[in-house]
Formats: structure tokens, sequence, C-alpha cells
């Protein structure tokens, strides 16, 4: 019974992550300089930071 309730728990973690990922891979296609031949792909909180920084630009 533990061993099962440990795997529900993983199984909705590993589908938080997944979800996560996604939406941050969405976000990192509408971000200008954020892709490119030579640009790496941008780690989670560069992300954030340029999509902050970004939206204030705009304001």
């Amino acid at each position: 019974e533990l061993q099962n309730l440990r795997l529900k728990i993983n199984s909705r973690e590993r589908k938080r992550m997944h979800d996560l990922n996604s939406a941050l891979d969405s976000l990192r296609e509408v971000m200008p300089y954020a892709h490119g031949p030579s640009v790496r792909k941008l780690s989670k909180i560069a992300t954030l930071l340029l999509a902050r920084n970004y939206i204030l630009m705009l304001s």
C-alpha cells in the first residue's frame, strides 16, 4: 500500500515537472534572442529572467 502511494506521488511529480518543462520550452520559443544556431538552450532561471526583462521593456 505504501509502495503504491509512493508510485502515485512519483507519477504526479514527473507529470508536474514535464508540464513545467513544456511550458518553459514554449516560452523559449517566443522569446527574442533565445534561439538560433549558435545559442545554447537557456536554463529555467535564465528563461524566466529574460521573459521578465522583455515584459518590462515592453511596458
